[in-house]
């Protein structure tokens, strides 16, 4: 494919995106089915171009004086892309491409409208009711994390030392330019991609179907990383998920002790089962919702839980830049009460003696802290344990850990040790 019909096919998708509400990965999968001749690159570049015009869909709409796909998808070319005018013109007029620009078009990508005047919800890329919950949680670092938020991620890896270590992962990973990440030693990190361009295939390392590492961002791996020392302990992963975290938490312990894997979808368990066994994990119990009953004999009686909570997701906007447009109020309150009750539900299982771990993908401190704050109001007899891990610095006044794109270099993440009392309540 010419440029003219990538970006045509970039213009196609994010309309049906906006006027069919569908999800950027459905949208996408349906662009790919119905063009078959669509290379590797080609897919990758309308890929790369729809997920930029979502992270800054209303600051390029702004510049542009042009908030359609259209719109959207030239400032994307002009403003991110750095194409020269000359360049996106010629591709507007190739055959199958998006047709010749306007007079307004070439003035405003020559002459964009300045941000210097536009609400701060405009220049930052979210929706305009989420200004109070934004402003409440980011404070004077607002706009700065708001433009962390709507550039690309990079793709950070986690060494597992169940099957390898740093120096022999390092060397594994060398021919996709992954570096260390810092903060933790076994992390490790590919730069995000430029423009148009695709990250390394992970999949395709030998050491990858060897089980030596997995793909989880740098800040889950600190948020798993918070449970404390692990090994020997008996642990329940409440909201495991596709089992990332509980991967992480598995290494930690050294396949000594006991991991139990429990969630409320059965479907997503089926995930943890296979990665587990290519980890070489072997203290790994799925505990299924299929079953009546599945973590009786459980209760008051586990080490360490650690609850990685339902949440918005507001953390992840890299990432997932379709989902700051999808998120309402409503589901944000739904959020809350679901939080609530994991907690709840959690917290029954935890020993005499033992901690909870709170854990959110979200920066809003309507699920964070006040989720925390609400939970001990309830139950006197836990605590907040403050954070403290070697090398991380992003621990709040109250002991907890809270990561975010500019200051950290993560995704959003937030986390709190709760500990009970060794005395019955």
């Amino acid at each position: 494919m010419r440029d003219g019909g990538r970006v045509s096919a970039a213009i196609e998708v994010l309309t049906e995106i906006e006027t069919r509400h569908f999800p950027v990965k459905m949208a996408l999968k349906r662009w790919g089915e119905a063009a078959r001749y669509a290379g590797s690159k080609d897919r990758a570049f309308v890929s790369g171009l729809v997920l930029d015009a979502l992270r800054r869909k209303r600051s390029l709409g702004w510049m542009m004086g042009d908030a359609s796909a259209r719109g959207v998808v030239l400032g994307v070319l002009a403003f991110t892309w750095k194409w020269p005018a000359e360049r996106i013109a010629e591709a507007a007029s190739e055959e199958h491409g998006f047709g010749p620009l306007s007079e307004a078009e070439l003035a405003r990508l020559k002459d964009p409208v300045s941000l210097d005047g536009a609400p701060a919800p405009v220049a930052g890329d979210y929706p305009d009711w989420l200004e109070p919950h934004l402003a409440r949680a980011l404070g004077a670092d607002q706009a700065v994390e708001m433009a962390a938020l709507a550039e690309r991620a990079p793709v950070d890896l986690r060494i597992n030392t169940l099957k390898a270590d740093a120096e022999r992962g390092a060397k594994a990973l060398a021919p996709i330019n992954a570096v260390p990440a810092g903060i933790l030693p076994n992390a490790f990190r590919i730069p995000a991609p430029a423009a148009a361009d695709r990250t390394p295939s992970v999949e395709a390392v030998p050491a990858f179907s060897k089980g030596w590492f997995e793909v989880q961002d740098l800040g889950s791996q600190i948020a798993a990383a918070v449970a404390g020392e692990v090994k020997g302990k008996q642990v329940l992963d409440f909201c495991a998920g596709g089992g990332g975290k509980t991967l992480a938490l598995a290494a930690a312990m050294g396949n000594s002790g006991q991991i139990f894997a429990h969630d409320a979808d059965a479907r997503r368990l089926a995930d943890t089962i296979r990665r587990g066994q290519r980890a070489g994990v072997r203290n790994l119990q799925i505990r299924s919702p299929i079953e009546a009953q599945p973590l009786k004999g459980l209760e008051a009686k586990i080490d360490v839980v650690f609850v990685d909570a339902p949440c918005t997701g507001a953390g992840t906007w890299r990432r997932h830049p379709d989902a700051k447009w999808r998120l309402s109020p409503d589901q944000l309150a739904k959020r809350q009460i679901e939080q609530d009750s994991v907690m709840e539900d959690a917290s029954t299982f935890v020993k005499p003696g033992g901690r909870m771990v709170y854990v959110t993908c979200s920066l809003l401190t309507e699920e964070n802290e006040d989720r925390v704050a609400a939970f001990l109001e309830r139950h006197p007899e836990f605590t907040v344990r403050p954070i403290a891990l070697d090398g991380v610095t992003h621990v709040t006044p109250e002991g907890y850990l809270r990561l975010t794109p500019h200051r950290a270099g993560t995704d959003g993440f937030f986390a709190a040790v709760l500990e009970r009392s060794t005395y019955a309540p």
